[in-house]
């Protein structure tokens, strides 16, 4: 005889139910709150007789910024001046990136050393930087470079073209020139043909077993690639050349106070973390493998930079991913010793229109897009490392 059919019953015991109940209560109580805030901050700004949108972007902003990436005056619109702070700050990040690394992988290895006063001293910088605010690092930096450099004109001068004063580090720059041009656009193509390179010679060793000198045809590449662009865009040699002019230097270019500090407080402190993060990649990799390499007569250099590091790899980079993350969001702090990144114009804006949800709105989505953009490539990049099972 044939089991009559189950009919479905809606009860409170059963725990599915309780589930899919206690989900529509949470999504329906934050888009109950979300109306409510919503509606209570449309309410407020027409009471107060304030326009929302973002038609003040297209406005003259008409105040000033020290220092721009792209050309920028005073009758420029808001949302350029929102462009020039972003630049700002992804120029400030990149570098800070760039330098954190170099200098906290250099940290995290050394920090290893059977050197004893090499390991110790690497051990008192990690736990010394890792332990101060990195506001108060940024500000210190700041201090010392406007307190303890001389006025323009005692400025420090090297080869009578170099100068180092409170306002900031002067340098020859070269004048606009196809040549310097061409020779800007090749360094970044040499990369690119340097790492290609790296990569068929690590293929076709695998295939054959026979080496080729990647690295050294890839510095090859890297420094004569750039040359040749130079000479082919008419070798130009000519360099503006900074020289004081009544009470402050004018001309080259200039590294700001306000952009070093963040540079360096951001860089020190960012670079401890990495240093511990390269440690517990390196500790990670079994010992067995430095072993090996000692057995088949591979010097030190040799095991680290081809055996361990490429291993410890995929340990460390998950977590310096974060790192990255972190730096680039607390950049956001230089606007505490006056660089113009992205927050300090945005707070200017926003003191001038008062388009204060909108302001902040901007902000938010760019450091939302910038932080997604780091993690998609670091996840990206890190699955390519990923050791494959055969």
């Amino acid at each position: 005889m044939a089991a009559a059919p189950k009919t479905a019953t809606f009860s409170l015991n059963d725990r599915g139910v309780r589930a899919v109940l206690y989900q529509i209560i949470t999504i329906g109580s934050v888009i109950l709150v979300a109306a409510y805030l919503v509606s209570n901050t449309m309410n407020n700004l027409e009471t107060r007789q304030i326009q929302t949108g973002f038609g003040f972007l297209s406005q003259e902003s008409g105040f000033a910024i020290a220092e721009s990436l792209i050309d920028y005056a005073p009758s420029d619109t808001y949302g350029r001046a929102m462009v020039v702070g972003f630049l700002n700050t992804v120029k400030v990040s990149l570098l800070g990136i760039v330098l954190a690394t170099i200098i906290g992988t250099v940290i995290g290895v050394a920090r290893l050393s059977s050197n004893w006063m090499i390991a110790k001293l690497m051990s008192v910088y990690v736990n010394l930087v890792r332990n101060i605010p990195v506001l108060l690092q940024i500000i210190l930096w700041h201090t010392v470079l406007t307190n303890t450099l001389p006025h323009p004109r005692q400025s420090i001068s090297l080869f009578d073209s170099i100068f180092l004063s409170k306002r900031g580090f002067y340098m020859p720059f070269p004048v606009d020139h196809l040549g310097w041009t061409l020779f800007l656009i090749a360094i970044p193509v040499a990369v690119v043909i340097a790492v290609m390179l790296n990569k068929w010679a690590t293929r076709r060793q695998e295939m054959t077993g026979e080496q080729f000198p990647a690295i050294l045809a890839g510095i090859g590449i890297v420094v004569f690639l750039p040359i040749l662009a130079w000479a082919v865009g008419g070798a130009p040699t000519a360099f503006d050349v900074p020289a004081l002019k009544g009470f402050n230097m004018e001309g080259g270019a200039r590294v700001t106070p306000e952009f070093a500090a963040v540079l360096i407080g951001l860089t020190v402190y960012t670079s401890a973390f990495i240093a511990e993060v390269v440690r517990s990649g390196i500790l990670a990799v079994s010992h067995g493998q430095t072993e090996a390499g000692r057995s088949l007569g591979l010097s030190e250099g040799v095991i680290m930079r081809k055996i361990i590091l490429p291993q410890a790899l995929r340990v460390i980079v998950p977590p310096t991913t974060n790192q990255y993350l972190n730096l680039t969001k607390n950049s956001s702090l230089a606007v505490a010793v006056g660089y113009p990144d992205l927050v300090s114009t945005g707070n200017t804006t926003l003191n001038q229109t008062g388009q204060a949800i909108e302001a902040i709105l901007i902000m938010m989505t760019v450091y939302l897009a910038t932080s997604l953009s780091t993690s998609l490539f670091m996840n990206w990049y890190n699955k390519k490392i990923q050791l494959v099972e055969r």
